[in-house]
């Protein structure tokens, strides 16, 4: 018996020490992909990183299409020319190809860094233009969509910002 008068008063104190919260700060959410990939100032930056990205796989198809035919010549050589020679053609071409995986490397990482300094600028020009959104319209508190996992429509400011960052930015 003593054990349930306790096991009352816990719960008892429990549930008069807890607070709940209400907050009237006003909140909404954007889908920041959304506004990237529509945008002007994002679908120039996506266009220019796209133009990136196609130049450099048309180099690289280049280099190895290079290669290939290397490889071939070499594999066509094989017995035609002596033991020895066709070795050192054989080291040379390795040689060719660890340079090329190592050049692939340098323009993955090279083009890396491009997108993510194409994209900051794009952040740094869009910033602004969502803070003074947020001040005319007294939003506090403002969520990425794909960070929410349910809310209202009406809460969704995508659009109105779209159309601010596109007035802004002509």
């Amino acid at each position: 018996m003593k054990n349930l008068y306790k096991l009352f008063y816990i719960v008892l104190l429990f549930f008069l020490f807890t607070s709940t919260s209400f907050s009237n700060e006003p909140v909404a959410y954007i889908d920041i992909d959304f506004i990237l990939k529509n945008s002007d100032i994002g679908k120039k930056s996506l266009e220019k990183i796209n133009n990136q990205n196609n130049d450099n796989i048309q180099d690289l198809k280049n280099k190895e299409k290079i290669l290939k035919d290397l490889e071939i010549e070499i594999a066509s050589k094989k017995n035609i020319i002596s033991k020895e020679a066709f070795d050192k053609e054989v080291i040379i071409f390795r040689k060719n190809i660890d340079q090329f995986k190592i050049e692939q490397q340098q323009i993955i990482k090279d083009f890396n860094d491009y997108k993510k300094k194409e994209i900051d600028k794009v952040f740094l020009t869009i910033s602004p233009i969502i803070n003074s959104y947020m001040e005319k319209n007294s939003v506090k508190i403002l969520f990425d969509a794909k960070n929410i996992f349910m809310a209202r429509n009406d809460l969704n400011l995508t659009n109105d910002i779209l159309e601010a960052i596109n007035k802004a930015s002509k």
